[in-house]
């Protein structure tokens, strides 16, 4: 049979290759067909006396996308018609082997093989029916074989053991494979077997070989179990035989677990103690369980580490880290030799003993482990550096304000920079001034403090000999602290300035929140805008200097207030006419004073109400703009100036004369005689005054009469003469008759 299949393909083969070496038409026309295929080419598998198989076949035709069944048309043929029968495609088995199916059709060749057999009619299971076994029991006493009736003899019986589908029913009592039973617990489970749609089963019974299992110490059964972190322990496990019979220590053969093993460990029994916690020991064996609860407790309360914050190292220094427990007695013992010291990165650092030495560049955790208490620490390493270096060197501020702490960087051996502004340690020369908090500066009372950054002196690091290190090495950032100004307060009028000139700077003071007042021209930041003045600095430091006519605005700053003052600046005046330059006023008059300006090129300008005049005596006579007004009888002295060229004008207040009365209207005198003349004054103030002295005379006929200034009136000759006096705005006359 065998060698007939092998017969079989060799000619299948040789058939296929025909059929591509020369096609049914090599040079196909259209409408021609050139090759032909069945819709399934895969082999096909019959059974004898159950089913016949039709096959299709399809022509390709030259020109056609789709193809032409051919089946009825094409020439059919069967290798064995001993084994199959085939007439227009329909394949009938006749007996059990191969046969090569060929159809053709117009020259086009397709073969297919197919395989005729006898029908499986029982699948058996050998042990038969149902068996019993026990956790434990050999591989040998546990193997079924399936057996199968029929196939390529019909009464042929075939062990398909290894081609069979195999399941348990209960896989927590069994498992099966292959017919191989694997026992896993007690229990029945029904084994079932299939090949070729035929199946069989197998009743088994999984029992246990033990009734129990006990967990034993040394002081007998162990129920709970209270242990101290380090304990080491031997348990055992005791398996009392069914029926009564002696006793098995199975300790080595069971299978032990641990349900934490970060708390208890163990190994066939021995239990290794690793930290606090509770853990449950679990004994198996031949499908028999037992537990036992175990409790482990520290005898320390803590683990301490000096120093206790995160550390920087720079290469190449080592830290002494110190390991200490307190128990509850709040006590101290020193463990550093004793504990399990580890650091996360043995790259960046390495650690024996607590002494850690700093590798390469990089962070690390250094913990230590003691009886199940641990602690940790976080060590940075940075790369060498030689100096330390400030963002700035100084600041500042007012008071209440704060400020973020400056960018602190250590300059490395390359010169480039490292940022330690978080590992640094600052500190105030004076805390009233500035005090540092949360990382920040404030700002505390007005003052100058110096502020301090360096990096934390360990004195647990220990730096090699000769090498460069900024350990010690401090940086100084000095902090003004300012009250805040209130206002600024600088001149109310324009500042003029003569083109071509310098001139000082407006006087400005200052007045704080606190209501102090101080005069801080000195340190006000002038600027000025626009092009027609400029602000330079000479031997008497900043002024300003007109430089094209026009105007221009000057804004002074200083600290958190600003000022702003009109600047005019005009050209240089040559000569200034002041009109009157002597004034006489009446009490409550007022009269304007004009003050005209020459310009170089013959221009003139109105200066009156720039000249600024003041008054020497203001309860004499007041001056406003360019008006000046009597207050009180007396005299005064106006002064002004404009571009630097000093004016004056005096000023006198006399009262308002409102009558004038002579006492000699008429005289006749004879010629040589002579008669004084009083004139009286009366003034809105109620006063009077004989003004003869100050009056001024004259004689309609001198060669008649004549007066002296004091008012002596002299007859000279016969005949009629009017003397006539004026004394401020009013006037007297006397008739005088020359008679012998």
């Amino acid at each position: 049979m065998i060698r007939q299949k092998s017969v079989m393909r060799t000619l299948a083969v040789l058939l296929m290759i025909a059929s591509l070496a020369f096609p049914a038409k090599m040079f196909a026309a259209t409408g021609d067909v050139t090759s032909i295929s069945f819709d399934d080419a895969t082999k096909k598998e019959l059974v004898i006396g159950q089913s016949a198989k039709q096959l299709k076949v399809y022509a390709t035709v030259e020109g056609s996308t789709s193809k032409k069944d051919v089946t009825a048309a094409a020439a059919w043929t069967s290798s064995d018609e001993d084994v199959a029968q085939v007439v227009k495609g329909l394949v009938t088995p006749k007996t059990s082997g191969d046969a090569l199916i060929t159809a053709t059709y117009e020259g086009a060749v397709a073969t297919i093989e197919v395989s005729a057999s006898y029908p499986y009619t029982k699948l058996a299971l050998e042990p038969a029916k149902s068996g019993t076994y026990k956790l434990g029991d050999s591989e040998k006493e546990l193997k079924i074989v399936a057996k199968m009736t029929g196939g390529d003899e019909k009464d042929a019986v075939t062990d398909v053991t290894s081609l069979a589908t195999w399941t348990s029913s209960n896989t927590s009592a069994l498992t099966v494979d292959a017919g191989q039973i694997t026992l896993a617990g007690k229990g029945t489970a029904t084994i079932t077997a299939k090949y070729k749609g035929l199946s069989a089963t197998y009743k088994a019974t999984v029992e246990l070989p033990y009734s129990s299992l006990e967990i034993r110490d040394d002081k007998g059964k162990a129920s709970d179990l209270e242990l101290l972190i380090g304990d080491e322990i031997k348990l055992k496990s005791i398996a009392p035989a069914a029926g009564g019979s002696s006793e098995h220590d199975v300790t080595a053969d069971a299978t032990w677990s641990t349900s934490n093993e970060s708390v208890v460990a163990v190994d066939k029994g021995a239990l290794t103690v690793a930290a606090a916690g509770k853990a449950t020991i679990t004994v198996q064996y031949l499908g028999v369980t037992s537990k036992v609860d175990v409790y482990v407790r520290s005898p320390y309360e803590a683990l301490l580490l000096v120093p206790s914050e995160s550390v920087t190292l720079f290469l190449g220094e080592t830290l002494d880290l110190k390991a200490e427990v307190r128990d509850r007695a709040n006590s101290s013992l020193d463990v550093s030799a004793s504990s399990k010291w580890t650091s996360s990165s043995q790259l960046a650092a390495t650690v024996d003993g607590g002494k850690v030495t700093a590798k390469a560049v990089g962070s690390t955790t250094i913990k230590a482990d003691y009886s199940g208490i641990s602690k940790d620490v976080k060590v940075a390493v940075y790369p060498t550096l030689k100096s330390l270096e400030s963002a700035k060197d100084e600041t500042e501020l007012y008071k209440g304000e704060s400020e973020a702490l400056p960018k602190i960087s250590g300059i490395k051996l390359d010169n480039s920079k490292l940022d330690l502004s978080s590992d640094v340690k600052w500190t105030s020369a004076d805390d009233e001034v500035v005090h540092i908090e949360n990382g920040k500066l404030v700002a505390k009372s007005a003052g100058t403090v110096t502020l301090t950054a360096s990096l934390p002196d360990v004195a647990s690091v220990t730096t090699p000999s000769g090498d460069v290190s900024v350990r010690g090495k401090t940086v100084e950032f000095k902090v003004t602290v300012n009250e805040k100004v209130l206002v600024l307060i600088g001149p109310d009028e324009t500042l003029s300035l003569i083109v071509g000139d310098t001139d000082s700077l407006p006087t400005v003071s200052a007045v704080w929140e606190d209501g102090e007042e101080k005069d801080i021209s000195s340190l006000v930041k002038w600027t000025v805008s626009g092009s027609n003045a400029v602000i330079k600095t000479t031997d008497k430091g900043q002024e300003i200097k007109g430089l094209i006519k026009g105007s221009a605005t000057l804004k002074g700053t200083y600290l958190n207030k600003s000022i702003t003052v009109p600047v005019r600046i005009e050209q240089k005046i040559t000569k200034i006419v002041v009109e009157p330059t002597s004034i006489q006023l009446n009490i409550k008059s007022s009269k304007a004073i004009k003050v005209t300006g020459y310009f170089a090129d013959g221009s003139k300008v109105s200066l009156g109400s720039k000249v600024g005049w003041e008054s020497s005596n203001p309860q004499v006579a007041s001056i406003t703009t360019s008006s000046v007004k009597g207050v009180s009888e007396g005299t005064a002295r106006l002064s002004g100036s404009y571009q630097g060229i000093p004016l004056t004008v005096d000023v006198s207040v006399v009262p308002k004369l409102t009558k004038l009365t002579v006492d000699e209207k008429s005289l006749k005198l004879a010629p040589g005689a002579g008669k004084t003349v009083v004139v009286t004054a009366a003034y809105d103030t109620g006063v009077t005054a004989n003004v003869a002295a100050q009056t001024a005379w004259t004689s309609s006929k001198p060669s008649v009469a004549t007066i002296s200034a004091s008012g002596q009136i002299s007859a000279v000759a016969e005949g009629r003469a009017t003397i006539k006096g004026k004394f401020g705005n009013k006037t007297v006359t006397v008739s005088v008759t020359v008679k012998k």
